[in-house]
């Protein structure tokens, strides 16, 4: 079952949050009332947990006046990158994506972050190329998280096929020559009753936005 809504492109200076905490009909309410208008929620790096966004979590978001975007999880600080861990993860993320009902066209957001000290910039371009490959093979804009720890620096960032990037508050390298569409802002806060991440639109240098699934209401 599809979501409802239409994939459009970010308008800029826009507020939103990104949480790893189910956002019920209410809260989605409260949080477009506080002039909130994007959510980003989760999505599991194997089979889709219930704790991770579903297709009725979705649907409360979007009836609310939200648009939203799925990013997938990362693992736990220290992780090995790889090109076969890197297809693994795309795969599920295309899946999970496919399975809550967003359509073609939506950004799907991969979370690089806490990679293991010891990785060679490679490896973890194998990783991001192989990420990329498989949800964009699913028809989906697939698009970038760049945190603390990402081993990359700008221009091997934009040496990937991405063309979506969000930047954490972390020291994270610029973007050469395109730069970040969603900025996220630290420290995490609560937000009636649960934790979130502040998170800002933007236009990127090369006219690029993300990518939101939106109800028009």
């Amino acid at each position: 079952m599809s979501l409802p809504g239409t994939v459009e492109s970010a308008a800029p200076s826009v507020l939103g949050f990104d949480t790893d905490t189910i956002v019920s009909e209410a809260l989605a309410q409260q949080f477009y009332a506080l002039g909130y208008k994007f959510c980003i929620r989760y999505l599991s790096l194997g089979e889709q947990s219930s704790q991770d966004l579903t297709s009725d979590e979705a649907t409360n978001i979007l009836n609310s006046g939200l648009a939203l975007m799925p990013v997938q999880h990362v693992r736990d600080l220290g992780w090995p990158p790889s090109a076969a861990l890197g297809q693994q993860d795309g795969q599920y993320a295309a899946s999970n994506a496919q399975l809550i009902g967003f359509p073609s066209g939506s950004n799907v957001w991969c979370d690089l972050e806490g990679v293991i000290k010891t990785a060679a910039p490679q490896e973890v371009i194998d990783y991001c190329q192989s990420w990329y490959d498989a949800v964009n093979s699913a028809e989906y804009v697939p698009g970038l998280y760049v945190g603390f720890q990402a081993i990359l620096d700008g221009d091997q960032l934009y040496g990937l096929s991405f063309q979506h990037y969000w930047r954490s508050q972390s020291t994270v390298p610029a973007i050469p020559n395109r730069g970040y569409q969603l900025i996220q802002f630290l420290p995490s806060v609560i937000a009636n009753g649960i934790a979130i991440d502040v998170d800002f639109t933007q236009t990127d240098n090369r006219s690029g936005q993300a990518q939101w699934l939106r109800l028009s209401i």
